[in-house]
């Protein structure tokens, strides 16, 4: 195909919910002339917020993921509802969700830095999440407030040398906390380096 068009000859919805959609589409794409189909999930959009507090410490969730049948500390993030959301919208979910899952707010004189956005898992998702810098954070009088299909266990601060432990250590495994925490390190808003 000349050009570099992507061409989608067919699309077949399996199953879809208000989270997700699962389709098989049979696509021509730039470099293959023939062809292909794929199993494709359709995801909502997420932000992923890096909270800071003035003291340097990063605060994260503990939270029980029942696909991988564990509880992990992550960064706070949330889905979305709008596929076509624009920046002030996705801003306005990433206020939303740190103060819901941690009972944090950005301090008067905070500021929030957005740092651009990753695709989940490109292979079989078109999923993609939002990050953003969120400093300094101050917690709020009344504390979280999850939402009710959440199961946030425990929300804490940790000093930055206990995050790069946590990675080095394999404790901190999902997606979102070790891509955000790789580009505020590759910004040098985050010293992972070992002193």
């Amino acid at each position: 195909m000349k050009g570099g068009k992507w061409k989608t000859i067919s699309s077949e919805r399996h199953f879809a919910d208000r989270n997700l959609e699962v389709v098989t589409d049979c696509m021509q794409t730039p470099a293959r002339p023939d062809s292909r189909a794929w199993t494709i999930v359709h995801r909502k959009p997420a932000v992923v917020i890096a909270p800071i507090t003035g003291e340097g410490k990063i605060v994260l969730i503990r939270q029980e993921r029942i696909p991988i049948r564990q509880a992990i500390w992550e960064m706070p993030s949330g889905q979305i509802d709008d596929h076509n959301a624009d920046r002030e919208k996705i801003e306005a979910t990433a206020f939303r969700e740190l103060r819901e899952e941690t009972g944090y707010r950005l301090a008067p004189d905070g500021q929030v830095v957005p740092l651009g956005y990753y695709f989940s898992s490109p292979g079989f998702t078109d999923e993609r999440g939002y990050f953003f810098l969120a400093r300094p954070v101050e917690p709020c009088e009344e504390g979280a407030d999850c939402d009710e299909g959440e199961s946030i266990l425990e929300c804490r601060q940790f000093s930055v040398e206990e995050i790069r432990r946590m990675i080095a250590d394999n404790e901190i495994r999902d997606a979102n906390t070790l891509g955000i925490c790789a580009v505020l390190a590759a910004r040098g808003l985050l010293a992972l380096v070992p002193r």
